[in-house]
């Protein structure tokens, strides 16, 4: 037998799983009729849809990361809606109560002593038919002038408008800012360890034109109006600026002894000291008026308002605002960071 009778094992033998045979190589052996069309168009197809597949997963990762960014939309609306409904729902009993109303920490803007939070509460504690009188629990080393001012002509008019009582109860302390509040109430009772007073005013910052000089630095600070920058620590203080100053700050205080003056009346016992800026202990505190006896929270709704129960109409920040007001807060900063190298009237 010659070899071109001898038949071709090999290529007979049927493909196993252990010898795979690529199948454009089997179409080209058998003289395979369409095998010209069919190893371009397999290779076609597979390019096609390796490409629809890498175009599909395109649009699937799209298509989630809209779904979740729309979820968490929905539930930081939601957060929000739910915080403010239970941030601004009204307190309101018939039952006979004093009213309670916290003012802790720092009194500014922004905080939860603030004038905004601080007023919105005592005008629903006044406007509480069951609410017997209203309390003002302080523990605070003060703050801003404006702040208590604001808070303290408010107390004022809401006692004239619904004749009721208003007590303050100082914890650790009332001094500053916090004592100007404190005046607006018909009673002060503080502790006997108690720190009260600190009737004074102050500016602080700081001077650094002498280390300047000695490390030979030069500031280059440009204004319009000769005094735009005398509060620069960087610029040199004239007289004419430090006296400016300083009658600004005396007109200040004498604002807030007048206010100290017209809450305490008779009962303040004066001496050089009193609106020095000092502070005092409770128990020097009621020796000189300018409080009227020891007691705390508890004492005052059993003894003296004679409704034990005590309802807090004290409002605070809750997370939803918390959350809206840096959102606000990160959309300013973008305009301030584009706005910084323009003229400024700080």
């Amino acid at each position: 037998m010659n070899d071109s009778s001898r038949p071709d094992t090999q290529d007979n033998m049927p493909n196993s799983p252990q010898d795979p045979i690529d199948h454009a190589q089997v179409a080209i052996k058998n003289g395979a009729k369409d095998a010209a069309t069919d190893v371009p168009g397999w290779e076609r197809s597979v390019l096609e849809k390796l490409a629809f597949a890498a175009l599909e997963e395109q649009r699937a990762a799209r298509r989630f990361r809209l779904i979740t960014r729309i979820s968490w939309l929905v539930l930081i609306v939601l957060l929000v809606g739910i915080g403010f409904g239970l941030g601004n729902s009204s307190k309101s009993t018939i039952t006979p109560h004093t009213a309670l109303v916290e003012i802790k920490g720092e009194i500014a803007s922004g905080t939860e002593a603030s004038a905004e939070l601080v007023v919105s509460s005592v005008r629903s504690a006044f406007e509480d038919h069951g609410s017997q009188a209203i309390v003002l629990l302080i523990n605070s080393p003060g703050g801003s002038p404006v702040q208590a001012g604001i808070i303290n002509d408010e107390i004022r008019r809401l006692k004239a408008k619904h004749n009721k009582p208003v007590y303050a109860v100082v914890e650790e302390a009332a001094a500053s800012a916090a004592y100007y509040i404190a005046v607006s109430a018909d009673k002060i009772y503080v502790d006997k360890a108690s720190i009260v007073g600190s009737i004074g005013v102050l500016m602080d910052g700081f001077g650094f034109t002498g280390l300047m000089d000695k490390l030979g630095i030069e500031r280059r600070l440009m204004t319009a109006g000769e005094n735009k920058g005398f509060l620069d620590p960087f610029s040199p203080q004239t007289e004419k600026q430090r006296v400016f100053a300083q009658a600004m700050l005396d007109q200040i205080h004498q604002q807030f002894i007048s206010v100290v003056k017209a809450g305490r009346g008779k009962r303040l016992k004066e001496t050089p000291e009193m609106f020095s800026g000092l502070f005092w202990s409770g128990q020097q505190a009621v020796e000189l008026g300018l409080a009227d006896q020891f007691g705390n929270l508890d004492y005052v709704a059993r003894e003296v308002v004679k409704a034990e129960e005590v309802v807090d109409y004290t409002r605070r920040d809750n997370v939803a605002e918390r959350l809206v007001k840096r959102f606000g807060a990160a959309i300013g900063e973008g305009a301030v960071k584009a706005l910084r190298t323009l003229p400024s009237f700080r």
